[in-house]
């Protein structure tokens, strides 16, 4: 059976469900994708596990990749103070030191406290050399709007007067990013122990050093 495309704008790029049968079958997915991993599961399985017919799965979502990806997408929304798809991060009426402080909080808690999500990503990172346009999904639909509306952000401030926002935004969230593979996916808290106020605190700080404006 040919998959049924779910946005017509762009086929390859799943629409966000917002209804209950589709977070039925998101439910379904999660179960299936969390326990088999990523290349076991089918799109037969998980409608079984949805308790839905597969034209009706096909209907929400048009293949394996798409229904991770909308999965995905749909777990980082608690963690995700960026709101990818606001068009004015700019106008975030909040100061740098505040705004990076609430940012580093919302991230290290939302994944921390996601199982789920965390479970999703360390699929996506396994499984990137045999399925890489599911990690350059994962790239281009949740890392990517995130970079550049932080970056957006970082140069709009008259406070900031970084060289480079994109290199300032990658470095932010490349820390944070790097303390929770560390920490979550790796089993590393006994191991290198840092409390994530300290790691906030600590990189807030950097951030605002590196921004000020150099004499010359």
């Amino acid at each position: 059976m040919q998959a049924k495309p779910v946005n017509e704008l762009d086929p390859i790029k799943p629409l966000r469900p917002s209804n209950d049968k589709a977070e039925q079958i998101l439910d379904g997915a999660l179960k299936i994708f969390t326990t088999q991993g990523y290349a076991a599961a089918s799109m037969d399985r998980i409608a079984r596990a949805a308790g839905v017919s597969k034209p009706t799965l096909y209907s929400y979502f048009q293949d394996k990749e798409g229904l991770f990806m909308a999965l995905v997408q749909n777990l980082s929304q608690s963690c995700d103070p960026l709101f990818p798809h606001r068009p004015a991060i700019a106008d975030v009426d909040l100061p740098p030191e505040m705004f990076l402080r609430q940012l580093a909080d919302k991230a290290l808690t939302g994944f921390a406290q996601n199982p789920a999500l965390l479970t999703l990503i360390r699929l996506i990172i396994g499984e990137s050399e045999r399925f890489p346009t599911l990690a350059q999904s994962f790239v281009r639909e949740i890392q990517k709007p995130m970079l550049e509306n932080l970056a957006i952000y970082l140069g709009s401030q008259p406070q900031l007067h970084f060289p480079d926002p994109m290199v300032a935004a990658r470095i932010f969230a490349g820390s944070l990013v790097h303390f929770l593979i560390v920490q979550k996916l790796m089993q590393g808290e006994d191991i290198l122990p840092l409390e994530s106020d300290r790691l906030a605190d600590g990189l807030v700080a950097l951030m605002m050093a590196a921004g000020k404006k150099r004499d010359v």
